[in-house]
């Protein structure tokens, strides 16, 4: 008989516990440290033989960091053969490193998917990655899952009924086409162009006059979608707007122009920690545990997940 083990980097451990704790076993023991001169080190701290390993990790920043750490856990539950190894990556890395946007660049995600392969994984689990197409990436098994469903589940109040879903540009249409549909609410999608190297809204589609925005993406890193939102009051948007964004990364300048009056809501998933210095006003986390723990549940047992994919 082969057992159900869940273990966990040192990325995302609130998340780990959360769903450890949906499933009701116990999170595998294990020990990530860093060496005197900084070489990352881990070790597996249970006998994991023979048994099916599910393995979460986060890779946010720092990323190259919990990267290294997912991938010397990976060789070393391999090396103490386990069974099945399923890498559980909530937030993925280098997903928007995925093609040669100039020449003479790396395709990141490409090697991140490779490095995984070569090291044994039999399958890959993530959510929300920033283009679908890295699913082709791999030679093995992928689950691709979306935090649509629950985060959309958040804005099906009355309150929002003279809402509007906004895609920042043509890229997240399809997105969030899926919000407008479970929501039952316009589309509205912006037009953008790169001038002076900068990027400028040059329309928008859809009526957003007298209108809430919401607007969605997968990733808020920096903040450049924030940058968007004046374009939408000019445009007669209602000034409270709202956002639904899967991974909250916040870096650089994002948690300044949050801060903004028109900015009622940032709604996120748990996908990655926010520690507490990032912890705005007007953030609100969701949890994913429990879609990880049904994935991970119905994998282990071998039954379909078709219905807990929902594909943006």
């Amino acid at each position: 008989m082969t057992t159900l083990r869940l273990f966990s980097g040192n990325a995302n451990l609130p998340l780990a516990q959360e769903v450890a704790s949906i499933l009701g076993i116990p999170l595998g023991k294990l020990r990530i440290t860093h060496l005197p001169d900084s070489e990352t080190h881990v070790e597996i701290l249970e006998c994991v033989r023979k048994q099916d390993v599910f393995l979460m990790q986060t890779c946010s920043d720092p990323v190259n960091e919990h990267s290294m750490s997912l991938f010397l856990l990976v060789d070393a539950f391999r090396r103490a053969s386990a069974r099945s190894i399923t890498v559980v990556a909530p937030y993925f890395p280098y997903t928007r490193q995925e093609r040669m946007a100039r020449g003479r660049e790396a395709i990141s995600t490409r090697v991140v998917a490779t490095i995984l392969e070569s090291l044994g994984v039999d399958r890959v689990i993530y959510v929300d990655v920033h283009s679908p197409a890295i699913q082709g990436f791999f030679g093995i098994p992928v689950d691709p899952l979306t935090a649509v469903p629950i985060l959309a589940k958040h804005f099906g109040h009355e309150r929002f009924a003279q809402a509007a879903i906004v895609a920042p540009d043509t890229g997240r249409a399809k997105m969030a086409g899926r919000y407008a549909e479970l929501l039952q609410l316009p589309l509205v999608v912006m037009q953008k162009r790169r001038e002076d190297r900068q990027i400028r809204v040059t329309h928008i589609s859809g009526d957003i006059r007298g209108h809430i925005p919401i607007i969605i993406d997968d990733v808020i890193a920096g903040g450049s979608v924030l940058d968007e939102i004046p374009a939408l009051l000019e445009a007669g948007a209602r000034p409270e707007v709202y956002l639904s964004i899967t991974h909250p990364v916040l870096v650089g300048r994002s948690l300044e122009k949050l801060c903004q009056p028109f900015i009622k809501e940032l709604v996120v998933s748990n996908t990655i920690h926010v520690p507490p210095e990032k912890q705005v006003k007007v953030l609100r986390v969701i949890s994913i545990a429990p879609l990880l723990a049904a994935v991970i549940q119905h994998i282990y047992e071998g039954h379909t997940i078709s219905p807990l994919l929902q594909l943006v």
